[in-house]
């Protein structure tokens, strides 16, 4: 994967899907450019965070079948609109990411309800419902996610997932690098690609893209990151 991809807000706005009350989601351009480097034509791809749905409506456009997860019934309803039936997209939590989707998966890329270290108390990994949230159970959390993922991988499959380092009142919660730690304990680092936008938020000091791959037996064993 290339070391850098520039990206541009307008871009995003103009992707922004009917419904939708934020930009929070991917580039189109940056999804497709990943299908088109881990996968091919008829590959089976996951996103267990589909959020909008936009890994699933790049993957049927590139003739991938693709497969979604998503817990807020309000993104389901959009995911929904958005699919021309190649796709599919599963109503729950990717907490139980096992019991929703069948393996094997040929590669994942997602982006992960991101928390801060900074008085949040509010529970990413359920909606932002409730106000039990707790940032080292939440990396644990995403760890066991990301260990299913792992199961559900073939041989020789990758990941990729982006997360950003965030901001707030003025410190910085090392986020990206904390989830690539917990995932690197089941997937093997690879690399990590830099997000340069045009105009970076405020909220963050750098967005990445890491990839991780499933090493087939025999390979070495799963690296760690810090």
């Amino acid at each position: 994967m290339r070391a850098f991809f520039a990206l541009h807000n307008a871009e995003l706005a103009a992707e922004r899907p009917i419904g939708a009350i934020d930009d929070v989601h991917f580039p189109e351009s940056l999804v497709t450019a990943l299908l088109e480097e881990y996968t091919s034509v008829g590959d089976v791809v996951l996103d267990p965070f589909a959020g909008y749905g936009t890994t699933l409506v790049v993957a049927e456009r590139l003739h991938r079948h693709a497969i979604g997860v998503e817990l807020v019934p309000s993104q389901l309803k959009i995911i929904g609109a958005r699919l021309t039936g190649r796709a599919q997209v599963v109503a729950g939590d990717a907490r139980v990411l096992s019991s929703l989707v069948n393996g094997p998966i040929d590669f994942c890329v997602t982006s992960p309800p991101y928390m801060h270290a900074v008085d949040h108390p509010e529970n990413p990994l359920n909606g932002y419902e409730t106000l039990d949230g707790d940032y080292e159970v939440y990396l644990q959390e995403i760890g066991e996610i990301f260990t299913q993922v792992a199961t559900l991988l073939r041989p020789g499959g990758h990941l990729v997932l982006n997360a950003a380092n965030i901001v707030t009142a003025g410190k910085v919660t090392p986020l990206a690098w904390d989830i690539a730690r917990v995932v690197s304990r089941c997937l093997t680092f690879c690399q990590e690609s830099f997000l340069c936008w045009d105009s970076q938020p405020t909220w963050m000091s750098g967005d990445y893209c890491f990839v991780f791959r499933k090493d087939r037996p025999g390979c070495p064993q799963p690296g760690r990151v810090g």
